[in-house]
């Protein structure tokens, strides 16, 4: 894609004395990262959360003009702007005339969407399809990211062209989310990832790193974990850097993925190994645990046709990718030091 050159410059639009962009749910500081003429720029849904943030970085050490948006968790120098208002996505493209939306907002928790279908799926669902036909219509590429839960995982590894046949809501509302994608706008990049870990705000933020409160658990009483279901824990941050190399060249349908296979309580005792704790009190669950939501046992995904393309990062591997994750999080405040300073 060519990232053409935008006329406008970001701070004219300042209405207030204070610098501040201001319209119905939408509010945003201008900055003078944001005047310049002929940075391409990247609207970011969902930059609050894990991997929003990621991408976030990403496309900024690019040098792109970064929007990035958020709603419950909004901060300064986001946007807080309620994805399920058409009136306000039509408003935010308008305003801000992106080359490129990332759509990272989603309702990931699938117990979560199991007991409250109708909000998750106005979000999964229904603001992605507003925000595919928004984007088709002011020619910006739009990246929608996807699960690897499309998938029953009865027969991996999957490839791109495999049949989907999700197992729970969650599952179902992000496929809906890939057909809307490409029913509203055709050239759109759906980039399909596993479960995610990264730089995390807090250590529950991510399932994969709220393990390392299970390995504390040492001195306490046992504590079983998951021995079933296989996943492929992945970074943010690679995931991040593989939507970044797809702006300019691919269209369609792509899957990217860590290659360690893992359970729940083999990423635990990883963690516990990593920072050389314990993890004797680490009881592996052979079956599959009971849970509102079924999930597939292997939903693994081929990743081929990104390779093909030389589009994908190598992935980090898991022990180093999580010791720089949890780092900050450890009594050792001279670990803390050496992240934050």
């Amino acid at each position: 894609m060519e990232h053409s050159a935008q006329n406008s410059i970001l701070s004219t639009h300042c209405s207030t004395d204070s610098g501040i962009i201001c319209s119905t749910k939408v509010c945003i500081p201008c900055t003078q990262e944001e005047v310049l003429v002929g940075v391409p720029r990247v609207l970011v849904t969902g930059a609050t959360g894990l991997l929003g943030r990621a991408v976030c970085r990403e496309f900024q050490s690019a040098g792109w003009t970064v929007i990035g948006t958020g709603y419950r968790r909004a901060r300064p120098r986001l946007l807080r702007c309620d994805l399920t208002d058409e009136d306000a996505i039509r408003g935010l493209l308008h305003e801000y005339k992106p080359d490129v939306i990332v759509h990272c907002a989603a309702e990931r928790r699938p117990d979560v969407m199991e007991r409250h279908t109708e909000a998750a799926v106005n979000l999964n669902v229904h603001a992605t399809s507003t925000l595919a036909k928004e984007a088709a219509a002011c020619g910006a590429l739009f990246l929608y990211i996807s699960t690897d839960y499309v998938f029953d995982g009865r027969n991996p590894p999957y490839g791109e062209d495999d049949s989907p046949n999700p197992l729970n809501m969650y599952g179902r509302s992000k496929l809906e989310g890939e057909r809307e994608t490409l029913r509203h706008c055709p050239g759109a990049v759906v980039l399909r990832v596993p479960v995610l870990f990264g730089e995390v705000e807090s250590v529950t933020e991510s399932v994969v790193t709220s393990l390392y409160l299970k390995v504390q658990e040492a001195s306490e009483e046992s504590c079983t974990l998951d021995h079933c279901l296989q996943r492929f824990p992945t970074d943010a941050r690679d995931v991040a850097t593989t939507g970044n190399r797809q702006v300019d060249v691919s269209l369609g349908i792509f899957h990217f993925s860590g290659k360690e296979q893992m359970t729940k309580y083999e990423m635990a005792v990883a963690i516990a190994q990593a920072f050389n704790l314990p993890s004797s009190h680490l009881i592996p669950l052979t079956e599959q645990p009971a849970a509102s939501a079924l999930r597939p046992i292997n939903s693994q995904l081929n990743c081929s046709r990104l390779e093909l393309l030389n589009l994908s990062v190598e992935p980090r591997p898991f022990t180093s990718a999580i010791i720089d994750c949890l780092w900050p999080f450890t009594p050792d405040k001279r670990w803390r030091q050496t992240v934050f300073h």
